[in-house]
């Protein structure tokens, strides 16, 4: 048995049920966050999809490969969105190497 439930993505909006105003502040901001605007709705899922496998959240995951697919967005697209999330992702903790080579410095100073 896994610990994340595919069917507990449907429960998502139950998050309400025990704090009504923040969960609806939240839906409403998210709702926003999705419209078109700037970007596409498709270039917004497609950045969702990377994030969501940065943030390792597999219900995120199941539900932006799903709306990509909606959105026309392809497997190649996909798959280079997640590269692209995966290269900063690793650069990110690569760049803090920096400061342990600071504090080396300092320390054999």
């Amino acid at each position: 048995m896994s610990y994340y439930d595919p069917k507990d993505l449907r429960k998502f909006g139950n998050i309400t049920d025990w704090s009504e105003e923040l969960g609806t502040k939240f839906f409403d901001y998210y709702g926003k966050v999705f419209e078109e605007g700037a970007l596409t709705a498709r270039e917004k899922s497609l950045i969702a999809l990377a994030v969501a496998h940065t943030e390792q959240c597999p219900y995120c995951i199941d539900a932006y490969t799903k709306d990509g697919l909606q959105r026309g967005v392809t497997k190649e697209e996909m798959m280079e969105a997640v590269h692209v999330g995966a290269a900063i992702k690793s650069g990110a903790t690569l760049v803090h190497g920096v400061m342990m080579m600071n504090k080396v410095n300092k320390l054999d100073g």
